[in-house]
């Protein structure tokens, strides 16, 4: 070996990855105290010097948040996001900062006034600006949000959508549909096509009538016409699977409005399982998705990269409540 040995040269000698190094010589939780004392007995067989990586540790963290008609402090659900970045910032001794862009800023220029070390990108965010992002050479995670070349954390949309979906074949109803929204944001995507694919699983072709999407994205009122839209079809739904509590909980509002009880008249569930949704009338049936948990892992691949694109799939649980209770009277 030429030159000064490096972490790539320990985790080869180990047997392990760059990322389990790290951790092991940061003295992170997670790894097993004798795979620790194999990275260090390594690292002193090549004579590595343990200053070199807690000297080149990120210090600085930015959260970026793609901002649409609220800023993360109005967003029920990134605000929890949030919550997790700055726990796990707080545990690490990193320091943290946030901004809000939009289409057209100047990330670049933003992210270097920051002096960030590492970016937690939250959101959609488009191509473009993420080629810019990856430009700057900074350790980068998304949260909530996919790119091919970047490490990313996500919620098991895919898999929350096909539950609620099961969930209300299970209980009976007929005609599901589907309030979407635009299929660029990776996590509405994956969340449709677990509808369709629940449906496929249990022999129900999907229907393009009972797909509809809710825009403006930002609007109430987007919600208001995809129910319209659904409750005008010659042989309406039963059931209605929001993309998101916010246009689930709306929808709830229209379909009362309109003399429709639920969930006798139609069934209501949304995904996230905001604060809102316990508390609405009748209670929401919805997807848990631990939003702080996002967060936190987030930072967790910031600090534990390996160099390699990875991708992070957080478990969700179905919480069933009474917006979404097939009773006797609804037969």
């Amino acid at each position: 070996m030429t030159g000064s040995p490096t972490v790539r040269d320990v985790a080869k000698q180990a047997g392990v990855s760059v990322a389990t190094v790290s951790r092991s010589l940061n003295n992170q939780p997670g790894i097993s105290q004798d795979t620790r004392q194999r990275v260090f007995n390594a690292a002193s067989q090549l004579g590595y010097d343990l200053g070199n990586l807690r000297q080149s540790r990120m210090k600085r963290v930015m959260f970026l948040y793609r901002r649409q008609a609220q800023t993360v402090s109005g967003n029920p659900f990134y605000s929890h996001v949030l919550h997790g970045v700055e726990d796990a910032c707080r545990a690490e001794n990193l320091g943290l900062s946030f901004s809000t862009v939009s289409s057209g800023d100047p990330l670049p220029e933003l992210i270097a006034r920051q002096e960030a070390e590492g970016l937690v990108c939250a959101g959609y965010f488009e191509p473009e600006q993420l080629r810019q992002i990856q430009g700057l050479g900074l350790p980068t995670v998304l949260v909530d949000h996919w790119f091919p070349t970047l490490p990313s954390v996500n919620s098991d949309n895919f898999g929350g959508a096909y539950l609620l979906t099961e969930y209300l074949i299970k209980q009976g109803f007929r005609r599901i549909a589907f309030i979407s929204g635009p299929q660029q944001h990776y996590s509405i995507a994956q969340r449709l096509q677990g509808y369709r694919h629940a449906l496929l699983a249990y022999g129900r072709s999907p229907e393009s009538a009972l797909e509809v999407s809710r825009s403006p994205l930002d609007d109430e009122e987007g919600t208001d016409s995809a129910v319209r839209q659904l409750l005008a079809l010659p042989e309406r739904p039963d059931a209605i699977v929001a993309y998101n509590d916010a246009t689930a909980l709306r929808t709830l509002r229209i379909c009362q409005v309109l003399g429709l009880s639920v969930p006798h008249d139609m069934a209501v569930v949304g995904f996230d399982d905001l604060a809102s949704a316990s508390v609405s009338f009748p209670p929401l049936t919805t997807i848990r998705v631990d939003k702080e948990q996002l967060g936190v892992r987030g930072v967790e691949f910031l600090l534990n990269r390996s160099g390699e694109t990875t991708q992070l799939i957080l478990p969700v649980s179905l919480i069933v409540r009474e917006s979404a209770l097939r009773t006797a009277s609804s037969d």
